[in-house]
């Protein structure tokens, strides 16, 4: 088994696992140990594509999360206005009432 600091032993252990697994009656140690680095090495060049493809999911994903600054200009407005909407009703049912009884104590 080929020792590479760029490998973790999690790797390099299953690599051993795989090759020992797949070996042929009369296969050398030496053939065993070739099958085991290029089993490592398959992993470790899986394992960096893997997590080039999370990383530019990642990106998207962030991008697609974070609204623009135009985006949160619109959107405050809309919140204002949209709070000051909602008191109407309550304003306008309190001066009905409150005509409604000067009327009623003014009898």
């Amino acid at each position: 088994m080929a020792k590479n600091k760029n490998v973790s032993i999690e790797s390099q252990e299953e690599a051993a696992r795989i090759a020992n697994g797949t070996q042929k009656k009369g296969q050398t140690k030496e053939q065993t140990k070739l099958i085991t680095a290029g089993i490592e090495k398959g992993i470790a060049q899986y394992k960096k594509q893997h997590k080039a493809k999370m990383r530019e999911q990642d990106k998207l994903r962030k991008k697609h999360n974070k609204p623009s600054a135009t985006q949160q200009e619109e959107a405050t407005p809309e919140i204002t206005q949209q709070n000051q909407v909602s008191k109407l009703p309550w304003v306008l049912l309190i001066i009905s009432w409150l005509i409604f009884l000067g009327y009623f104590l003014a009898k």
